[in-house]
């Protein structure tokens, strides 16, 4: 017995999962069973047991110990819930869902340690934009979706005394200055959290630039949790619930990014109603980025009001969530203003669509 609790303790300790433990858990639960069922007497007879298997239970319980220090050893260290929704990919290279976000290293908590995490980006399955807002933003209902291209982003506290974050990044367009996303989501944790901590974060960086992928928002999100998980040792830690509620002072996408992998997205983008994973997901997604990037500014200004989709965003978010749907209906009000600006795209679409069917 003393066997299967070690295992049960690392089981728990280490996360893993109770539905598939590790082979070592299994191991050790059936050596108690074999001795439990064939090597100790039946109840009513264990007054009269022999102690002559002692050495025998003591040489597997030594097994059990060794077997379940390995079972700790090889458990995932896993990050909390919210941030465990982003990473289940329904196929490889494909739509990531509602599943497991692993950390590549242990939950730094101390100066010196290092926080390395997967920042994914995302789609919009259907963008609608419903009205301009006197604040000159736009409410829009939309369907975001993680996907399992993203970034890998290495996170460390900078020693007591530092006056400066500190930001590099693999790709050299990418500026890692105060206008950086990243930088701005740590101002925004030490003036909302009051720890006067900075930190060194090195992005290596695989979502292309001004592609509406969400890669500066994904970023900004990791950021912040990384900040939080760093400086959780001491007093006044920050929630998930904080984290969503600063989130949206420095942008419209960062909240979903701090959700979940499927989310309807209205207001600005900032109201984030968290969905499951949707039932018909396409085995693979083919995102194509001309070399030209759109600021999202730049498209916005060249939106036609007037020219609007007259599809129902709540229709639409019925379609992708039904259970017997057989195909999308993808609508974005923002592609006449992407194809104007980017004649270079407009003519790409129209390639794919002779060589695939892209309509």
């Amino acid at each position: 017995q003393l066997c299967w609790l070690v295992a049960l303790h690392v089981e728990s300790s280490g996360q893993t999962s109770v539905s598939d433990p590790p082979c070592s858990t299994l191991v050790v639960r059936f050596i108690d069973f074999l001795f439990l069922a064939h090597w100790c007497p039946p109840p009513r007879r264990r007054r009269h047991c022999s102690t002559e298997y002692m050495p025998v239970s003591l040489v597997f319980l030594a097994f059990g110990l060794a077997t379940a220090v390995t079972a700790s050893s090889n458990a995932p260290t896993q990050a909390p819930a919210f941030l465990s929704h982003l990473q289940r990919s329904t196929a490889a290279c494909g739509v990531r869902g509602r599943a497991r976000r692993r950390t590549t290293c242990r939950l730094a908590e101390t100066e010196g340690e290092t926080l390395t995490l997967f920042s994914p980006s995302k789609v919009n399955l259907f963008l609608r934009i419903l009205r301009r807002r006197p604040d000159n933003y736009h409410d829009l209902a939309s369907l975001f979706q993680t996907i399992s291209l993203g970034d890998s982003l290495s996170f460390s506290a900078l020693p007591t005394g530092a006056s400066a974050d500190v930001l590099t990044c693999t790709d050299s367009s990418v500026p890692t200055d105060g206008s950086n996303l990243v930088v701005k989501a740590f101002d925004l944790f030490r003036r909302k959290s009051g720890k006067n901590k900075f930190f060194r974060c090195h992005i290596d960086k695989k979502v292309p630039n001004q592609a509406g992928l969400g890669g500066g928002s994904g970023n900004a999100a990791t950021a912040l949790f990384a900040a939080a998980r760093l400086t959780a040792s001491g007093d006044g830690a920050v929630s998930q619930e904080d984290l969503l509620k600063w989130s949206a002072d420095i942008g419209s996408d960062i909240t979903f990014f701090l959700s979940g992998g499927t989310a309807y997205c209205t207001g600005r983008g900032e109201i984030v109603e968290p969905l499951a994973a949707l039932p018909h997901a396409p085995p693979c997604l083919y995102v194509v980025k001309p070399d030209e990037g759109l600021s999202t500014p730049l498209v916005y200004k060249s939106l036609d009001l007037s020219a609007l989709s007259p599809e129902d965003p709540d229709g639409l978010l019925r379609c992708f969530c039904a259970e017997t749907a057989d195909r999308w209906r993808l609508v974005n009000d923002l592609e006449p203003p992407a194809l104007k600006n980017l004649p270079s795209l407009k003519t790409l679409k129209g390639e794919m669509g002779e060589l695939y069917g892209v309509q």
